[in-house]
């Protein structure tokens, strides 16, 4: 593919280096350094002058540092005359404060919520991206933060292929949302898969802390799989699994496409009654693998390489909503 060029942050090159080698690409030279005062500084080591310019960052790990790094190589690139450069962020960062929601917080504190979503939209924007590509948003209004074109890619068509090929029982499954905000995910992989789709109601006193659960829906001798789109804790889906073993489940999986794993999550997956905790490589996972035996991962580098592809040809990527590319 003539005139264009991808780039990789600090995150996640191993993903960057999937999608290079998925598309017969070298990643470009680039060098991120910080000064004593902590301040970073990215110097692009080549030319990008009339290049369709893809660049690489998820955001996990020191999202704060990643996030500069990112809005600086967006800018250098641009100031550097490429003709059009686009983010390419697996994990979107901020995307769950999208709202200013009143649960779990006095009526005082929610008025003045921010929305950090739509400042981390205007600073891309502002910074010089021409076009976003994300996967999984946790609320795909987020897209309407823009000004600019966003594709937000999905890891169904991955997840329903890893549940057919890993899961024998996968027929006699009821798929359950750990939350009443993750029902229209849940419905159309248990649609996709002609199964039934149960719900968990949470209530929380405070943020990360679950008080109290209600299941909604059957999964009496059936395997019951959590779906959601991103894990933190952990608090949540733990306690999801021991409601659902408590209410005649066989065996719990959880299929999450961002596995943030922060604080006590690792020591919570390790004593929770999973079969096994599967995450894409939105975000790193090979040093949580090392001491969680119940994570899996799933590879969506072709998922991403293929819509960068077709966004340089020119192509829909609508195909890539219901489908795996080979």
């Amino acid at each position: 593919m003539p005139n264009i060029k991808i780039f990789s942050g600090s995150s996640h090159p191993d993903l960057s280096q999937k999608i290079a080698d998925r598309l017969g690409l070298e990643l470009g030279k680039v060098v991120t350094k910080k000064f004593s005062n902590q301040e970073t500084c990215v110097e692009i080591g080549e030319s990008v002058r009339g290049e369709d310019v893809y660049i690489v960052q998820s955001g996990c790990g020191e999202i704060n540092d990643n996030l500069m790094e990112l809005l600086i190589m967006i800018n250098a690139c641009k100031i550097a005359s490429a003709s059009r450069v686009t983010a390419v962020i697996p994990c979107f960062p901020y995307a769950r404060q999208d709202k200013k929601d009143k649960v779990g917080r006095s009526v005082s504190l929610q008025s003045r919520a921010p929305i950090s979503a739509k400042l981390v939209a205007n600073m891309l924007s502002v910074s010089g991206a021409d076009h976003i590509i994300t996967m999984d948003l946790h609320a795909s209004q987020i897209q309407g933060f823009f000004d600019i074109p966003v594709d937000n890619l999905y890891a169904e068509p991955a997840v329903l292929k890893w549940i057919k090929e890993n899961i024998p029982e996968w027929k006699n499954c009821t798929i359950v949302s750990p939350d009443a905000g993750g029902a229209k995910r849940v419905t159309s992989i248990a649609d996709r898969l002609n199964v039934d789709f149960a719900l968990i109601h949470k209530e929380r006193k405070k943020a990360n802390e679950v008080d109290r659960m209600v299941l909604v829906g059957d999964v009496t001798d059936r395997v019951a799989i959590l779906v959601d789109d991103m894990a933190d804790t952990c608090g949540t889906i733990c306690h999801a699994a021991d409601k659902l073993i408590s209410a005649g489940a066989t065996k719990v999986y959880a299929i999450l496409t961002h596995g943030i794993f922060s604080g006590p999550a690792i020591s919570r997956i390790n004593n929770a009654c999973f079969e096994a905790v599967v995450v894409t490589n939105t975000i790193p996972q090979e040093e949580k693998m090392k001491h969680c035996p119940k994570i899996q991962v799933i590879d969506i580098s072709m998922i991403l390489a293929e819509a960068i592809r077709r966004t340089h040809n020119g192509e829909s990527v609508s195909y890539l909503f219901s489908h795996v590319p080979l």
